[in-house]
């Protein structure tokens, strides 16, 4: 009994860890690039250990032959990438958000090395993503992301071909979400620019000779610091609701 016991033991771990390694592979906090793969892959593990009797009766049986398994396991990998990087859309806006107010502040050309994208950055999109990512674990909104993992196998049984028109329909609107949360936290700093560039273009109408932009450049960035420190933290909570409520789209019952 022993030696059928453990080849299905085997292929179930092995079909959840396909899932939970494929979503902690791109979920934001955890797969972030700054993390070792050595870490990420011991967290994996060690959730796939504990998923495991939790989804074990929604798993399909071992297949008879081998070849079998490689659809298996692409599916598992399809919906847990789709799974973690809808999550990681919504951590995005904070990305929209900040290079919209580095360009409207004259501070576009202050690029930084931002980790959560793993390139180049406006330095408040930098700021902003390693904000949203500290606040996203402070506020606990971890546990709901790890809660999801395990609410997928309700959402989306092993065994079953992936909804492909739904996720491209769900990523579609994650996009579009995203871009207009990010688009709302800097709406107060568009209009301010708007009123400066407005303000700027008459003062040149009426003096010609000034140079208008060497002069207001450096008050529109100290203005713009000045209301980024007091909008900061309706920026944050603004944030955490976005996230929270894309986030519940995967667990059961949200």
């Amino acid at each position: 009994m022993l030696a059928d016991l453990l080849p299905a033991l085997t292929f179930s771990f092995l079909l959840v860890f396909a899932r939970v390694g494929a979503i902690l592979m791109v979920l934001p906090g955890f797969g972030e690039p700054y993390i070792s793969p050595r870490v990420r892959l011991v967290i994996a593990l060690g959730l796939s250990i504990v998923v495991q009797p939790v989804v074990a009766a929604g798993l399909p049986d071992m297949p008879l032959q081998p070849v079998t398994l490689l659809p298996l396991l692409g599916g598992e990998i399809i919906i847990g990438i789709f799974i973690g990087g809808a999550i990681r859309l919504l951590v995005s806006a904070l990305h929209v958000a900040g290079i919209v107010i580095s360009f409207q502040s004259s501070l576009g050309f202050a690029q930084f090395f931002d980790p959560a994208q793993g390139a180049q950055g406006a330095l408040l999109g930098s700021f902003l993503t390693i904000m949203g990512m500290t606040l996203i674990f402070m506020a606990d909104l971890h546990h709901l992301m790890l809660r999801a993992v395990t609410d997928s196998y309700i959402l989306f049984p092993a065994a079953q071909a992936p909804p492909v028109d739904g996720f491209a329909e769900m990523a579609a609107e994650a996009v579009a979400n995203s871009f207009l949360v990010g688009i709302q936290i800097s709406a107060p700093f568009i209009a301010y620019a708007l009123i400066l560039y407005i303000g700027m273009g008459l003062v040149n109408r009426l003096m010609p000779q000034m140079q208008v932009f060497f002069i207001v450049m450096p008050m529109q960035i100290l203005l713009a610091l000045l209301f980024f420190m007091i909008t900061l933290g309706a920026m944050g909570v603004w944030f955490l609701e976005h996230f929270e409520a894309g986030t519940t789209q995967f667990l059961v019952g949200g």
